[in-house]
């Protein structure tokens, strides 16, 4: 049974990844994945945000008091004790990559153009095997275009595809006008993979203290919904390599996954909820099933459900979405 997979240009020994979550926060957590099964690890991400931060607080650091009287000049920290940026993160990469055999995938999350992009430098040389862009951004200005938009994504993706020769992947959120344009134009300008795709985390509102309170939950089978079908419809149009990442918790999930295209999948809440052992059940439940199947690999089966594979390639359009309304009302008639 063949079970190996291509990502990114990486070789993998099956398709299922752990996705960046607090268990890939440590080494201690890395470890735990790549034994329990996972055939790469994505770490949990560095934003854009602790960047600035600590490029700020070096910056304050080093001017406040700058008029003071030269007695209290001693109370100035020495620069080479503040190291901008969170080196941690470097020492995470290094550390995995010493320990364990699967591939690192590093995990910038943010948005903007500017120096934090170069930050993808010091991953590739602390050894990191691909770069995930998680392009994380809810525009609320209601002066800003979906172009506007759209180039600020194309525009991060190249910055940082300039910095590196490692694969770089971009993760997407699904609310593009046209996302079948935008995954085409991320293919052009470079991107070995796209990561189908981001969760916008909605706040709560608290009424008794009329504060607005982060709220997280995990995700379901249905929540892979959105991605398969648009892993389906891009198989075969954008020469990418694509990765599910929503809603995948099963051996089924992640066999409906490589039957709509996709190249991998990345587990997050599944691992959470019933520990990183979990990827090795998921995988020897898929290679149960391809056995019975007759499926000799998993090369084999991908994209076979696809769009570009269907007999009618409107089932992936609005005949589907007809089809679906008739049958939610035949079956509440009966």
């Amino acid at each position: 049974m063949d079970l190996t997979t291509q990502y990114m240009g990486l070789e993998l020994k099956h398709p299922v990844l752990a996705s960046a979550s607090p268990l890939s926060k440590t080494l201690a957590g890395i470890k735990r994945l790549e034994d329990g099964g996972a055939s790469a690890i994505v770490l949990l991400s560095l934003f854009e945000e602790q960047l600035a931060h600590d490029s700020l607080a070096l910056d304050y650091f080093l001017s406040v008091g700058t008029d003071s009287y030269n007695e209290a000049l001693s109370y100035f920290p020495e620069a080479s004790s503040y190291e901008v940026g969170p080196d941690k993160y470097l020492d995470l990469i290094s550390g995995a990559k010493s320990n364990c055999t699967v591939p690192i995938i590093a995990s910038l999350n943010g948005i903007s153009r500017g120096g934090w992009t170069d930050y993808a430098t010091l991953i590739e040389q602390a050894g990191a095997d691909g770069i995930e862009l998680n392009m994380y951004y809810l525009p609320t200005n209601t002066s800003i275009t979906g172009a506007e938009i759209e180039q600020r994504y194309l525009d991060t993706l190249s910055d940082v595809l300039a910095a590196v020769k490692i694969p770089v992947a971009i993760k997407l959120s699904p609310y593009f006008s046209s996302t079948a344009n935008i995954a085409s134009q991320m293919a052009r300008e470079g991107a070995r993979g796209l990561v189908l795709f981001n969760r916008f985390y909605q706040p709560d509102f608290d009424l008794e203290k009329l504060e607005v309170v982060p709220s997280l939950e995990l995700s379901r089978s249905y929540d892979m919904r959105l991605p398969l079908h648009w892993a389906a419809i891009l198989y075969g149009h954008v020469p990418v390599d694509m990765a599910i990442t929503s809603g995948v918790h099963t051996h089924l999930d992640v066999l409906k996954c490589m039957m709509a295209g996709a190249s991998v999948v990345e587990i997050a809440s599944e691992l959470l909820h019933n520990g990183p052992g979990r990827a090795q059940e998921i995988v020897d439940a898929m290679a149960s099933w391809m056995a019975e199947f007759e499926y000799e690999s998993v090369r084999q089966m991908q994209g076979s459900m696809s769009q570009i594979k269907c007999p009618d390639p409107s089932a992936f359009e609005r005949a589907n979405y007809m089809k679906v309304l008739q049958s939610f009302q035949t079956a509440a008639i009966r």
